[in-house]
């Protein structure tokens, strides 16, 4: 209890820096609320109520430590005796838990529409603030719901949309005709409660800048509070920030924001690529294919940057979203596979025979000659990927297999011959004098049969039989 009081009034202290406090989203007209003088105050009171609610006190340190304690034990036995100087080394992760827990029925009784409590919305707030101070945790993910709860006004834990009745459910009528709310009303002084809250954290340490991020990239994923937060606007900011480990975060957001606001989405992507740090550039990479599904073709420059860097990472990342240029423009995406086969980067050549696939169907001539120079590159990888392929192409193309083995054909072709002769000699002997001139082509393989119904009903064997046939093959003892 001691360590309680005393990380709880901390952490109310230092959540009274940002002062004045916002105000409260839910009044009761009976009962005008009294904002709080002093953050000295506001401490006191909160350590006053502690103490005053033992029972509170014992529910929440009844149910987190059930939570956090190893369930090795009896059921009989009492976890504050068992695990007594386990939970003594872990008394910080204790005092989180129970102060999280606090803040959570604070905010619960003050956003109790059918009685708000006006006192208790203060002491949320500022506990709240106070304990969003790192970036992993309970402040990322418990975090996240109460300022969520605040913008809406809702106490927590409350459901705020239910799903679309449908006929995969149970109780389902087609004829009923019953409201229902799908979508979520924010709270006009809720959200900008909320907004406080994340404005305390954007102007905060380096940590609470990171733990913002944290809770916008999660409510990103609530369009209704996107324009309310304001939240496109954080991250055009943030993207300048100068701890490249926050820009790499604003990075993993960029997807959901171009979803919300395509404009401030590229001004992100504008900002971002002013900043060479190599976190950011790898943060940067490893995006580019969401980015080429929603930007499409803005995404071309961003990719010839990125395989201009002289980062492995960022090269293997950048290299392997190649294949996204055939949605875009299949003549460039060609080219691009062209000029790459030549880099100087094993990391790129090899990443390069995972789209060959679709260059052959679509480019069955291979003019580019790419297939002789990706053969004459000699790597073990490329090499492995490129005989799959083309042992493939064998059994169910013979013609186009004929083609591209034709075009490699001065080039060293044991490789792709040693496993072939494993699989059916005779047929890869006749393709070696076939590509020497002094045969015919191997036959076509033929084409698997496939079942098509004609939708009739087939007659059903007697049960006697279907049983005879059962305990045949070994279903039944």
């Amino acid at each position: 209890m001691d360590s309680l009081c005393s990380s709880l009034a901390e952490s109310l202290v230092r959540g009274c820096e940002n002062w004045p406090l916002p105000n409260p989203p839910l009044i009761d007209p009976d009962f005008p609320p009294s904002p709080p003088k002093d953050n000295r105050s506001l401490s006191e009171k909160g350590l006053a109520l502690l103490q005053a609610d033992q029972g509170m006190f014992d529910r929440h340190l009844n149910i987190v430590v059930d939570l956090i304690v190893p369930h090795r034990m009896n059921l009989t036995d009492d976890p504050f005796e068992v695990h007594e100087r386990w939970l003594l080394r872990r008394l910080d992760v204790l005092t989180e838990r129970l102060q999280f827990a606090i803040a959570t029925e604070w905010l619960a009784q003050a956003l109790d529409r059918s009685c708000p409590d006006t006192e208790r919305w203060w002491l949320a707030i500022s506990l709240i603030n106070g304990l969003a101070n790192k970036s992993h945790g309970q402040p990322v993910h418990q975090g996240y719901h109460l300022v969520e709860s605040i913008a809406l006004g809702d106490k927590p834990g409350t459901w705020h949309t239910q799903p679309e009745v449908t006929n995969a459910n149970l109780g389902w009528n087609p004829h009923a005709v019953i409201p229902r709310n799908t979508s979520l009303i924010v709270h006009k002084s809720g959200s900008e409660a909320a907004s406080w809250l994340l404005k305390c954290l954007e102007e905060g340490d380096e940590e609470r800048r990171k733990l913002l991020i944290e809770w916008v990239r999660l409510l990103l994923e609530r369009k209704e509070l996107f324009t309310p937060l304001n939240l496109s606007k954080i991250l055009i900011r943030r993207a300048n920030d100068k701890s490249p480990e926050i820009v790499s975060k604003v990075v993993s957001s960029l997807a959901k924001l171009i979803e919300n606001d395509i404009e401030s989405g590229k001004e992100c992507i504008r900002i971002i690529r002013k900043n060479k740090d190599v976190l950011v550039r790898r943060a940067m990479a490893d995006v580019l294919t969401r980015l080429f599904r929603r930007i499409g073709p803005d995404a071309i420059p961003l990719l010839d940057e990125m395989l201009l860097d002289d980062d492995e990472s960022v090269l293997a990342a950048a290299s392997a979203t190649v294949g996204d240029l055939k949605f875009i423009d299949k003549q460039l995406w060609a080219d691009k596979i062209k000029k790459l086969c030549g880099h100087e980067k094993a990391i790129v050549r090899r990443n390069l025979v995972y789209t060959i696939r679709d260059y052959m169907e679509d480019f069955e001539e291979d003019e580019r000659q790419i297939i002789p120079s990706l053969w004459e590159d000699g790597d073990e990888v490329v090499l492995s990927r490129l005989k799959e392929l083309l042992i493939r192409m064998e059994e169910v193309d013979s013609d186009r297999f004929a083609n591209t083995v034709m075009s490699i054909k001065d080039q060293n072709l044991i490789p792709l011959w040693s496993p072939m002769e494993i699989k059916n000699k005779n047929r890869t002997t006749a393709w070696k004098k076939w590509l020497e001139g002094n045969g015919k082509m191997p036959a076509k393989y033929p084409k698997p049969e496939i079942h098509i119904s004609d939708k009739t009903i087939g007659e059903l064997p007697e049960l006697n039989e279907a049983l005879s046939r059962l305990d045949d093959m070994g279903f039944l003892d």
